[in-house]
């Protein structure tokens, strides 16, 4: 009599069959892989078709980290959903726990993450800007959930943190526009006329190929005096910020080979602020 008892009120225990738990780890790994899959094929996708419009090259290129997060977000949806099927509420709930677990456990993971989706929302620079973070200059190849990729002059390829926008400056040289001011110096000996210096490098960054000029787009040659020299300060916009470097080297040659041509010299010793006296 006592065993039909217990026989009654004893505990029944279901267990998940392993190939099930096989089934939805392998489900998991498919998904991600397939997401990220989906996420370079549109971001290669995005940069190509982003080489085709000069204009809106940088445009189209800032939509490369917005598809890659809502990818993945989706994705992370889907896994959640096979793993607890929840309702409203317990999905409610599960995020709240879920966000606070993360938020301890991986905060700097998070930080990078919403560093991310801040640089997006606000875009302090874009994809396709060319930035100075930090002690880095470079090209921003690059914006994910985590990190930001740029390349330098060098073709250094540098992976900052995300979070660093909280605590950095970032300065955008063009932002979001391909067109892009360049700043050049040219130095003379103080007994060289700087006035004709002046107006022949102006007639050289107005001949320049990779300049534009407009009222929009303005260029100026300012000049400073300094006990041993004069500074000759050339300020114009290229027309894409890809050719900052050739530009600086074409106005460099056709300036001085004008100015050469004018008994206009270099000065022996350039002091600049802060650094120490450079031989030209």
């Amino acid at each position: 009599m006592n065993e039909s008892i217990f026989e009654g009120v004893a505990p029944t225990v279901t267990t998940t069959p392993s190939g099930d738990i096989s089934a939805l780890v392998l489900y998991i790994i498919v998904l991600y892989l397939f997401t990220f899959f989906l996420a370079w094929l549109a971001g290669k996708s995005l940069q190509q078709f982003s080489e085709l419009f000069s204009k809106d090259r940088v445009t189209i290129k800032m939509l490369i980290p917005l598809v890659k997060i809502i990818f993945y977000c989706i994705a992370t949806w889907f896994a959640i959903s096979a793993i607890l099927d929840p309702s409203y509420a317990e999905t409610v709930a599960f995020l709240g726990l879920f966000g606070a677990g993360l938020g301890f456990g991986l905060k700097d993971l998070l930080s990078n993450i919403i560093g991310g989706i801040v640089i997006i929302i606000e875009k302090p620079y874009q994809i396709g800007d060319k930035i100075a973070f930090g002690d880095y200059y470079g090209e921003v190849t690059d914006i994910g959930l985590r990190t930001t990729r740029l390349v330098t002059p060098f073709d250094d390829v540098v992976t900052i943190p995300n979070y660093q926008i909280f605590s950095g400056s970032v300065s955008s040289g063009n932002f979001g526009s391909t067109a892009m001011m360049v700043v050049t110096d040219l130095f003379i000996d103080n007994n060289s006329d700087y006035s004709r210096a002046q107006m022949l490098v102006r007639e050289t960054i107005a001949s320049s190929p990779y300049v534009i000029i407009s009222d929009e787009f303005p260029y100026t040659v300012l000049i400073q005096s300094f006990p041993f020299y004069h500074r000759i300060r050339a300020k114009a916009y290229v027309t894409d910020h890809r050719y900052e470097f050739e530009y600086q080297s074409d106005l460099h040659q056709r300036a001085w080979d004008a100015m050469k041509n004018e008994n206009i010299s270099s000065p022996h010793q350039v002091f600049i602020p802060g650094d120490y006296p450079q031989v030209i």
